[in-house]
């Protein structure tokens, strides 16, 4: 595919904003984006929006004509609702309109609002990314149904406790330096195995927070980028998206997640690369379990081995295949509509060198965005490389 060069990229603050509408975040998010791009408003022609429960948290719908406005942009807008993976499919949707010859220039972000819902509030929201015939009504959480894909981990490969927790150490490690991250401090293992369980085996550090926040980045075609002399040396250069059924019980096995392998699978092919040519991954750690089956899926491991990577030091800072450097969603938060285009943020910044963890990975080239959406029934990857 020909790449889709990313000219600016724009963050809020993750956390809890309690006197911030969601339009007033992202217009923070887009107002950044543009102040960090070569590109006028006037030259955008879409907006790509990723929002999940806007419609319950602020009783708002029809978020794409509404965010536009407060992006300060007049053109066309669409949401794209595919629960946690939101903000990633909002990017495909970018990506694949200005590869199809529709537009030059697009806007796509996502947006989240939740904190006000409170925690019982927030998790029943979310809960609406389930099924809710047979899992939600019965009183399934996401909570529950990560830690049965960790049981069944455990029981057909092995791990532990200890194992998980290295990866939260690792992720509240990686936040501290982020500016934007919710949680900025570390944690060792003791306080991860020492914390309230909710959900055998999975306890508070495993799962990351109830978020705010909007994210923002400005795309822009090859053509235009060369034409207007836009310096834009990080591009998408290959997106893919697979599924799977959406309630646990449907699936052949809880161990992998074919739908991140099959849009993995897909990525890598449009960016003409091999899992063994990335350097730096954003993953979609929503549970500690959740980053084992993600590198497994994008096959950096093999099933069944990635469960003591973080332990091993291989997907720390200093590791082979540093994972979730901005504190992942474990750290940095979950704005959950938002997170793909964080990640991609994130990345962004990391490749071109203005991050606080730039100068940890200063020779990586290629990245990867692994966004999903529930216990992996939407999944979304994106491949993103820096010119050499």
């Amino acid at each position: 595919m020909q790449p889709v060069r990313i000219d600016g990229v724009g963050l809020t603050p993750l956390g809890v904003h309690p006197n911030r509408t969601g339009r007033e975040l992202f217009a923070e998010a887009a107002d950044r984006a543009f102040q960090d791009a070569d590109v006028p408003r006037d030259d955008v022609d879409f907006l790509c929006l990723g929002n999940f429960v806007g419609d319950v948290a602020e009783q708002q719908g029809h978020q794409g004509p509404l965010m536009a406005d407060a992006a300060g942009v007049s053109v066309p807008a669409t949401r794209f609702e595919n629960a946690c993976a939101s903000g990633g499919f909002a990017i495909r949707g970018a990506v694949q309109a200005i590869q199809n010859d529709n537009a030059d220039v697009v806007l796509v972000g996502g947006v989240e609002k939740l904190t006000n819902l409170g925690t019982g509030g927030s998790t029943e929201a979310l809960a609406m990314a389930a099924d809710d015939l047979f899992e939600s009504r019965v009183g399934l959480t996401f909570p529950g149904a990560y830690a049965l894909l960790a049981r069944a981990y455990f029981e057909e490969h092995g791990g532990s406790r200890e194992d998980l927790a290295a990866i939260s150490v690792k992720n509240h490690a990686n936040a501290v330096d982020n500016e934007y991250a919710q949680f900025r401090h570390e944690v060792s293992v003791d306080d991860v195995l020492d914390a309230p369980t909710i959900a055998d085996p999975l306890g508070l550090y495993d799962a990351c927070p109830v978020t705010d926040g909007a994210a923002a980045a400005i795309l822009v075609s090859q053509e235009y980028s060369e034409t207007h002399g836009v310096d834009a040396p990080v591009a998408v250069t290959g997106s893919g998206q697979g599924g799977d059924t959406l309630a646990l019980q449907d699936r052949d096995k809880l161990t992998r997640t074919p739908a991140a392998e099959w849009a993995a699978e897909r990525a890598y092919d449009e960016a003409d690369i091999t899992p063994t040519d990335v350097d730096i991954a954003e993953v979609h750690d929503c549970f500690t379990i959740a980053e084992v089956l993600a590198i497994e899926a994008l096959g950096f491991y093999e099933p069944g081995t990635g469960i003591s990577a973080a332990a091993n030091g291989e997907t720390t800072v200093d590791g082979r295949l540093p994972v979730n450097l901005s504190g992942g969603l474990k750290a940095k938060g979950h704005p959950v509509g938002a997170t793909g285009v964080a990640q991609l943020v994130e990345l962004t910044r990391l490749l071109r060198g203005d991050h606080p963890k730039s100068d940890d990975v200063s020779d990586a080239r290629v990245a990867v965005a692994h966004n999903a959406g529930g216990t992996v029934a939407s999944a979304v990857v994106h491949v993103v490389e820096v010119d050499t």
